[in-house]
């Protein structure tokens, strides 16, 4: 799959984003290394701690379904349909991804390829536990 269709795929996750409160719609598309796409969307809640981030989303739908080995992520976000400006992962999200993603991880956003690494070079991870 190419960058320019993974980032389609997250357009389109946006357009299923409920967004009440905000009206910032945000699409992720997270593909496996063996191919597979998980779709996700932002879900807001008048409670905003109970809103969930459309990464998050993505992988824990991924996860769910037997998935952890992941190539890339997209992700587009918006309030007003535009998503021509790069819209980045928030700090839960980019921490989630690192638990199954490494730092030459794949983010694709509207200015281009980023790698995990660029977001959370010092990365709270299993090996900080030990």
């Amino acid at each position: 799959m190419s960058n320019k269709e993974l980032f389609a795929a997250a357009v389109k996750a946006a357009e299923k984003s409920y967004s009440n409160y905000s009206h910032f719609t945000v699409g992720a598309a997270l593909l496996t290394k063996d191919g597979k796409l998980f779709a996700g969307c932002n879900i807001e809640n008048a409670s905003y701690s109970l809103t969930i981030c459309a990464e998050r989303t993505a992988v824990f739908k991924a996860v769910s379904e037997g998935y952890t080995d992941f190539k890339a992520i997209a992700i587009a976000g918006s309030g007003n349909n535009d998503f021509s400006k790069p819209c980045s992962p928030c700090g839960a999200c980019l921490q989630v991804l690192s638990e199954f993603c490494g730092d030459d991880f794949k983010i694709l956003l509207a200015d281009g390829e980023h790698s995990l690494a660029d977001f959370l070079p010092k990365r709270f991870n299993e090996e900080s536990m030990k």
